[in-house]
């Protein structure tokens, strides 16, 4: 019997369902987690530099190879269990390992990526982790006061997450050895997947927030600009209804700062797109860890509200300043345009009507003419004629005034006639 032919890309699109699985980590264990990203155009970079540099952690422990075109990668690194990810602007390399170290967030396990090996990353370090896994302490006292410890406190995020299945927390400060600190206090009886999603869900809030956080950089440098050009904009549109300034001349500059205006949000139209997606997906992890408070404490929901959301609303600012600006530069363009314009038509107007009047004096002069050439040629023809026939009319007995009034009537009406023909022809 036959079958229903399959869609060419059916297997692959479930397959990317299932393409990024959480790890699964015991409890003691940590992470160690870096993002790298090119400074410059990362979304146009050449990505088999990245899947090279991954070829070489990978062969420094005699580990396989993923596919030729892979974009995930999964497998052992000595002790260590490594996820690597390429993304749209970055590659993400996860390793996780048992068992915490004496010291906590001891930059040894860092080590995991060796530093010469970093070094020819096609690209720069955004992002490094450090992830310290535990079980839950029964006294929240002594868990807080290792907290204390560990992070400085006016900037310290704790809440219980998962319907109170681990304690996360972390200050989102650098330490000195260059990386940012989290630490997972895990009840006891907690699966191995939640522990991996819990620890995943901390790496990518930190990655997306850093992202996100370029626009910021972004929107600063753009507010400058804006700045500059702002009260020029704001120049040139009052000048519109003065009668000191050429119109042309001020519709020339409106033109350029118009086009300065969409060349900034050309180049920052992705950058900003991007930042709003990067914003949604930190919004989104925090949410799917259902905070609760500890003790007072702010949450990781109220650290991101009182020091990231500013940040975000400052971006979408500017973004809103941007297009403003550009909406209002186009607008008195097209208002000027139309005063130019309006202005040109009068101009025409009056320039035919110089036209007619011109061709009206014409006419008049080239009838004037007509009738002085009329009187010239007719006395001339008139004398000539008379010349012609004079022996006639002497021998009729006609004196030569009797003949010149008789011929005068005659030759004039006949050069007039002979005259309007001409000119008729010519039109």
């Amino acid at each position: 019997m036959s079958k229903i032919k399959d869609h060419p890309l059916r297997y692959d699109l479930v397959n990317e369902l299932h393409a990024r699985p959480f790890p699964a980590l015991s409890v003691p264990s940590h992470a160690v987690y870096i993002a790298i990203k090119e400074p410059e155009r990362a979304v146009s970079r050449d990505r088999s530099k990245d899947l090279a540099h991954l070829l070489g952690l990978l062969d420094r422990h005699a580990s396989p190879h993923p596919q030729p075109e892979a974009t995930h990668f999964s497998g052992g690194i000595g002790r260590h269990n490594l996820k690597w990810e390429s993304h749209t602007e970055f590659v993400t390399y996860s390793a996780f390992g048992p068992g915490v170290s004496t010291r906590a967030f001891d930059p040894m396990e860092a080590d995991v990526f060796p530093a010469d090996w970093l070094a020819t990353a096609p690209g720069s370090r955004l992002v490094s982790v450090l992830i310290r896994v535990e079980e839950m302490l029964a006294d929240e006292d002594e868990m807080l006061a290792k907290l204390g410890d560990w992070f400085v406190p006016e900037s310290l995020a704790i809440s219980r997450v998962v319907d109170g299945a681990a304690v996360i927390a972390g200050d989102f400060r650098i330490d000195q050895a260059g990386h940012m600190r989290f630490a997972v206090f895990v009840q006891k009886g907690t699966g191995a997947r939640r522990v991996g999603r819990i620890v995943q869900r901390l790496c990518e809030v930190e990655t997306y927030r850093a992202m996100s956080m370029l626009g910021l950089v972004r929107a600063r440098g753009l507010g400058a600009q804006l700045n500059r050009l702002d009260p020029q904009l704001a120049t040139m549109i009052s000048g519109m209804t003065s009668t000191g300034q050429a119109p042309e001349a001020v519709l020339k500059t409106l033109l350029e700062i118009s086009a300065e205006l969409e060349s900034l949000g050309v180049q920052s139209s992705f950058r900003f797109g991007a930042t709003a997606a990067y914003e949604a997906i930190v919004t989104q992890r925090v949410s799917v860890m259902r905070e609760t408070r500890v003790k007072g404490l702010q949450t990781f929901g109220e650290f991101m509200m009182r020091r990231y959301d500013p940040a975000m609303r400052t971006v979408k600012s500017v973004e809103a300043r941007l297009g403003s600006m550009a909406e209002r530069a186009t607008r008195a363009a097209e208002l000027l345009r139309t005063r130019v314009d309006v202005e040109r038509s009068a101009q025409n107007q009056r320039l035919l009507e110089s036209m007619d009047a011109r061709a009206d004096l014409q006419l008049r002069l080239q009838t004037t003419v007509e009738g002085l050439s009329v009187v010239a040629i007719s006395y001339y023809a008139m004398n000539i004629l008379a010349y012609v026939i004079y022996p006639v009319t002497d021998s009729l007995g006609l004196s030569k005034g009797w003949t010149m009034a008789v011929l005068a009537p005659l030759v004039i009406l006949g050069v007039w006639g002979l005259v309007r023909r001409i000119r008729n022809r010519l039109h």
